[in-house]
């Protein structure tokens, strides 16, 4: 088989409920097609029969690539293997398995890249999740907004198209806490957001837990953004002029009134405020180091335990 047009790239981690509604949405979406595609999915480690299904499917209808990793290793380095074994000569498109991003849309976004775009990234323009959740993504892309160093769209994830050479420089880029659309943003190239509604999932529970979207949110920041080194700055400065405010007050009140305020209170307040400074510093300054650590490791980003391309199965 000669290498397809367009990849299509879908990271799965226990997607039994909802995989026989995606694939049959996927191969009705093929038929329509005037290009030739492939849909490449990745087995993130599920524990229920997600690699079962794919195995099944992989073995009996060769559009479907699908890798297997050896563990669960996230959302981003699953997406970042596809990416890796993606064989798209003109483009790849990314998007979740959960059908929240409707695969009928690639259609769309190809004609955008044949209008000389090389990023397409969706904007949800609506969120069927409960007001809280929608609060919070809100609040915290506006945030990182604002610190980061170049512009990472708002209200955008990871569903996207990639032209080849954008696919081909990340692909290069070997950071551990990988941040994807971040990193898609700095690229560059020729970018265009393209805006509609996110439906709710098709079957199942979010495999995405606090800690996980505490995880990504937190290399968002890191990653693209010296405000937190800046911060620590920051707070130190604020610090010592509090202290000294704090001493010119003490002094002031010691000449003209010849009292001291009670020593005890002010001891507790000086000690709580410092200590408190130096742990939020202590914290940030950890953050980076943990980044460089697993890093400097250079390990591989993940392991492939075997891979299925074109019903041929291939050991990792």
């Amino acid at each position: 088989m000669s290498n397809p047009e367009v990849s299509i790239v879908i990271p799965l981690y226990n997607e039994e409920d909802v995989f026989h509604t995606l694939i049959s949405r996927l191969q009705e979406l093929k038929k329509t097609l005037s290009f030739s595609a492939e849909f490449v999915l990745i087995d993130d480690g599920s524990s229920d029969g997600t690699a079962r299904l794919m195995s099944d499917l992989a073995l009996s209808d060769k559009s479907f690539h699908c890798i297997f990793l050896s563990r669960n290793y996230g959302h981003q380095l699953a997406v970042s293997a596809g990416l890796q074994h993606a064989r798209g000569t003109e483009a790849v498109m990314i998007m979740d398995g959960d059908l929240q991003d409707p695969p009928e849309l690639l259609i769309s976004f190809r004609n955008k890249l044949l209008e000389g775009y090389d990023v397409i990234y969706a904007v949800r323009k609506n969120r069927k999740e409960s007001f809280a959740k929608r609060l919070v993504y809100k609040m915290y892309y506006r945030l990182q907004r604002s610190v980061s160093n170049f512009n990472i769209p708002i209200d955008s994830g990871d569903f996207s198209m990639l032209s080849r050479r954008v696919v081909d420089h990340l692909n290069t880029m070997p950071e551990q806490s990988r941040y994807l659309r971040g990193m898609r943003s700095w690229v560059g190239f020729k970018q265009l957001g393209f805006e509609y509604d996110r439906d709710v999932r098709a079957a199942g529970n979010s495999n995405y837990s606090i800690k996980k979207l505490l995880e990504l949110g937190f290399n968002g920041i890191f990653n693209f953004s010296e405000f937190p080194v800046r911060f620590i700055t920051r707070l130190g400065l604020i610090s010592i002029v509090t202290a000294l405010i704090y001493l010119a007050y003490t002094l002031f009140k010691s000449i003209m009134f010849g009292g001291v305020p009670a020593g005890f209170t002010a001891l507790i307040f000086a000690i709580t405020l410092f200590s408190g400074v130096q742990l939020i510093s202590l914290g940030l300054i950890g953050e980076y180091v943990l980044r460089i650590y697993n890093q400097v490791r250079n390990r591989p980003l993940y392991i492939v335990a075997k891979r299925i391309v074109d019903k041929d199965e291939v050991n990792g």
